[in-house]
């Protein structure tokens, strides 16, 4: 359409623009923004701009974007041409109204934002992939990625793009081996295809190996021994071998994969019926794994064979690899294992599994550059055990003691020995057996499995006190003798006896140490000495809080003693039981009495204690560092023992953040808090009696401030420069003092998502982008580049980059022409240096004005003197 053509339309378009809603659409001349659809039919109206002179006769445009938008006389501006925003997403259109050909008001900048439809389907990079992946891969690990690109705005749905698997071919169990990333386009394995996924059947090639005629013969005849002499190609099972051989490694696999995959892309992220969409293929080979991890490996400990001896074979999938293996626990030296270049594991010597039952060896593969091609492969070896320990008892006596008269069943005690093999095999499996009772056999029997001896008499002390039995303990091939002594001892008949049984009355003071002996008790048992008949253990009663205890040594002496801090406003007072008990059973018809008790009255006499706070952990709180001004962060919890009057102060807050009422010990914040400046305060704050500040307690609370979103991120240079020759990208980086999310990734744009017809941002990684320029000046220039910089929560500003573009040196920085700086002054210097010229010229006539008139007295003086002595003469 001719604009002529468009100028005869306007009219008739305008008054049909004006009907459906536009009319609001005029106002003065002055800078706008404005949103415009692309893809619009033309002539479009956009807006109206009108001024108060009446003599203006028109308008013109300035800036970019005259082929597409064009202004009518009337001040309508409209688009001549669709707009498209892949092409160009914004315009800066300057409008100057005129009287003729002269400017008489503006310009006026009209900021034009192409608005994004869906119109463009996505595509592909590749109109078809080829991919590779081995057997056993770990599922849900990438192993090819397709990429796709989509024309229209990214930050819109239109361009947020979604991938999805259509089909897999084959598929005959209706088992899915492969799944894809819906946002990335990453493709890997199922669990299921990491399980069931297989290479195509074919020979393994060994180190230096590869596939050819020859090589293929050798292992034909190797495998197949000829029972005729038949030449190869005439062999039928050789020639279907070699067909087979040639389909699986000669020719491009990918020509006959063995998996298609059909991907589809779609815009508006899948999620709608409209959306856009077109599909690629990934040819899918899949190869033989050959790092295959072939352990657990069993080594039977001791073995007695030929070292180095061969436990295992590994090998990588890359050619001429080299190996390298390390053990993964350091806790020991000993490392019994090495590998050859073939990829043999060999064991060095036996090995010993009461010294180490299991070992893990790391296996690296490496090219020669000493890059690792395979992932670190861990291989378990486990020693076996075999039965090479004798039992043992423990210690050359084992004692145990049992009461006379005891009833026939009677359990003395449990004979543990114990076996170095393995725990829970028939090697560490012990019978006990009693070989001989003295001085009379047949008293005893013993579990063969338990080593559990019983009574098989009533025993009497006038039979004998002590018994001695020889037990062996035996596993499967080895056994040992155990000695057990049984002591009988007397019935315990005696009762024990205190020597005084009422102590009176003690008093103690509140601040007694702990540890403090406060009594000693005696008391006697006439029972056999050394039996527990005759041992003497003290129990207390009327403890509260547990806050006593009685010290023994078992021969009757106990030593009262504090073991908890006394509390007069707990417990004022005590009264003490101390009973006297045997280990020991008493016989039959025996209980113990009062004077197997003592009693002992204590009371604790109060003294001024310092203040106690009363929770038992020092308290540690947390609060956001945009906690409001006034608001109370903690109460520290204390109370004088006697209800004395208190009072706090606090230390430490070295911002002055907070205030602390000094009555009620509520600490509250006064200022606004700042994490970035202090995010821990350790606050010490003492409680003190008002009466006396020397009784006092400190404690220490600990305020850890939350990060919030109050910082955004800061260009950390404003300025730098490019060279016309050469240009390579400006870094940007930026730096946001607040913590994770509230910082880092960074978002780096032009401001509100625009594109830039000579500037380009990409992004490096969470902290920086590159600042790429697109088209040189044709002269130096700078220019202030607007960034756009949001932290991960959406929080930034708009900050100006300063970029000098210019000819550069041989070293890399800015060529200045010298005639700018030799000659060339600003107006101080200029005047600064006029000034001293006319200063030295009034100096200099002044110094020769004065010495003229100087010369001039000399010659009058001179001449005086001469006419004297012509005087004188005539």
């Amino acid at each position: 359409m001719t604009p002529t053509l468009h100028l005869l339309l306007l009219p008739l378009l305008l008054s049909v623009a004006c009907g459906q809603g536009l009319k609001d659409k005029k106002g003065p001349l002055e800078n706008k923004a404005l949103d415009v659809p692309e893809q619009t039919d033309v002539p479009y109206p956009i807006y109206q701009f009108q001024v108060s002179d009446p003599d203006v006769t028109g308008f013109q445009l300035t800036g970019e974007g005259h082929e597409d938008i064009q202004i009518a006389e009337d001040g309508w501006l409209y688009l001549a041409e669709p707009l498209d925003w892949a092409r160009n997403s914004h315009y800066i259109i300057g409008v100057e109204a005129l009287v003729g050909s002269d400017v008489v008001e503006g310009p006026a900048f009209v900021t034009i934002s192409v608005l994004d439809i869906n119109n463009h389907a996505p595509t592909f990079e590749q109109s078809a992939y080829a991919a590779m992946v081995r057997e056993r891969t770990r599922h849900g690990v990438p192993f090819v990625r397709v990429s796709a690109s989509d024309l229209d705005d990214p930050e819109s749905p239109n361009g947020r793009l979604h991938f999805s698997l259509v089909s897999q071919i084959p598929n005959r169990n209706k088992t899915p081996f492969f799944q894809i990333d819906p946002v990335t386009g990453d493709i890997s394995i199922t669990e299921d295809g990491e399980r069931m996924l297989k290479a195509r059947e074919s020979l393994q090639y060994g180190m230096g190996e590869s596939f050819s005629s020859a090589n293929l013969k050798k292992k034909f005849d190797d495998y197949c021994t000829p029972t005729q002499d038949i030449p190869h190609e005439l062999n039928p099972f050789y020639t279907c071998l070699e067909r087979a051989e040639s389909r699986t490694r000669g020719g491009d696999r990918q020509e006959d994969p063995d998996y298609t995959l059909i991907v589809r892309v779609e815009d508006l992220a899948g999620a709608s019926e409209n959306a856009l969409s077109s599909i690629t293929s990934v040819k899918v080979v899949v190869e033989h794994n050959l790092w295959v991890n072939p352990g657990p490996l069993t080594v039977r400990e001791h073995l007695k064979a030929q070292y180095p001896m061969v436990i295992a074979k590994v090998g990588a999938n890359q050619p001429n690899a080299s190996y390298r293996l390390q053990q993964k626990e350091r806790e020991t030296l000993r490392f019994p294992f090495s590998i050859t270049d073939e990829g043999e594991v060999l064991l060095n010597e036996e090995l010993d599994r009461e010294e180490k039952d299991m070992y893990i060896l790391v296996v690296m593969a490496e090219d020669h550059h000493g890059d690792e091609v395979e992932s670190p492969m861990e291989i378990q070896v486990v020693v076996e055990d075999i039965n090479d320990n004798s039992p043992e008892c423990g210690s050359e006596e084992i004692v145990f003691e049992i009461q006379e008269n005891e009833p026939v069943g009677s359990v003395v005690g449990q004979l543990l020995a114990s076996d170095r093999d393995e725990e829970g095999t028939s090697n560490a499996l012990l019978m006990y057996t009693i070989k001989t009772v003295l001085p009379v056999n047949g008293a005893f029997s013993l579990d063969a499995v338990s080593g559990r001896i019983l009574t098989r008499d009533m025993l009497r002390r006038s039979d004998s006190t002590q018994y001695t039995l020889m037990v062996n303990v035996s596993d499967q091939v080895f056994s040992t003798m155990c000695k057990v002594l049984i002591n009988v001892i007397d019935v315990n008949n005696e009762l024990p006896l205190f020597e005084k049984n009422n102590h009176g009355s003690l008093s103690l003071a509140e601040d007694s140490s702990v540890g403090q002996t406060v009594l000693t008790v005696k008391a006697s048992d006439a029972d056999d000495p050394g039996t527990g008949s005759s041992e003497i253990l003290f129990e207390i009663t009327g403890n509260h809080g547990d806050t006593f205890a009685v010290e023994t040594d078992g021969n009757g002496e106990g030593r009262l003693v504090i073991v908890k801090p006394l509390d007069f406003e707990a417990f004022p007072t005590y009264t003490l039981g101390i009973n006297a008990r045997n280990p020991e059973p008493l016989m039959a018809g025996l209980d113990y009495d009062s004077k197997s008790s003592a009693s002992v009255f204590i009371s604790v006499m109060d003294v001024d204690e310092d203040p106690e706070f009363q929770s038992s952990a020092p308290p540690s709180v947390s609060v956001p560092e945009d906690l409001p001004v006034g608001e109370l962060l903690f109460t520290a919890d204390a109370k004088d023992p006697e209800g004395k009057d208190i009072s706090f102060k606090m230390e430490g807050d070295v911002n002055g953040w907070l205030v602390l009422d000094a009555a009620t010990g509520a600490v509250k914040t006064k200022a606004k808090l700042d994490r970035e400046t202090l995010e821990v305060l350790e606050l010490t704050i003492t409680a003190f009696e008002q009466g006396n500040p020397k009784k006092a307690t400190e404690r220490v609370y600990t305020v850890r401030l939350l990060d919030v979103n109050d910082n955004h991120p800061k260009l950390k240079e404003s300025q730098a420069f490019i060279c016309t020759k050469g240009p390579q990208p400006v870094v940007l980086r930026a730096v946001d003092p607040d913590s994770f999310p509230f910082s880092e990734p960074f978002t780096f744009s032009f401001p509100k998502g625009k594109k830039s017809p000579n500037w380009e941002i990409t992004t490096v990684d969470g902290s920086s982008a590159l600042l790429k320029m697109k088209k040189a000046p044709a002269e130096d220039k700078t220019f202030s580049i607007p960034i756009s910089i949001i932290d991960n929560q959406g929080l930034g500003v708009t900050q100006k980059f300063e970029v000098t573009v210019c000819n550069c040196t041989s070293l890399g920085y800015c060529y200045v022409a010298p005639a700018t700086h030799s000659f060339k002054y600003g107006m101080g210097t200029t005047v600064g240096i006029l000034a001293g010229t006319m200063a030295f010229i009034c100096i200099a006539f002044a110094i020769v004005v004065h010495r003229i008139n100087k010369s001039n007295e000399e010659k009058k003086k001179k001449a005086a003197a001469g006419n004297a002595d012509s005087e004188q003469m005539l």
